[in-house]
């Protein structure tokens, strides 16, 4: 009985660590808590975007990885790019933001 316990227990620790390194992120891949905060930081931004009332946000794509936030879409001004990016680094969690906005 004693050597079938920790077989179970050598088992249940091999399955445990495999899950945990699943779900650990990397280089190019995030892992599931990052993935989490990411939508977060998306949708705050979008509805930062979708707040103001000059800007339009159907015209404007937000991306984040790793709290990267990467705007594209084409907009009618600079002054809609300047203010979008900086709507984009007041949210909590942005670390930089990437502009990648054109005008139409």
């Amino acid at each position: 009985m004693n050597t079938l316990s920790k077989t179970l227990t050598a088992a249940m620790l091999a399955i445990t660590l495999v899950s945990a390194v699943g779900c650990a992120s990397s280089a190019k891949q995030s892992g599931t808590g990052e993935y989490v905060d990411d939508t977060v930081i998306t949708t705050k931004v979008k509805a930062a975007i979708f707040n103001e009332s000059t800007l339009k946000s159907a015209e404007i794509n937000v991306e984040t990885f790793k709290g990267v936030v990467q705007m594209s879409g084409f907009v009618n001004s600079q002054a809609d790019i300047n203010k979008a990016v900086s709507l984009a680094r007041s949210v909590d969690g942005v670390v930089s933001v990437k502009n990648d906005m054109r005008l139409k």
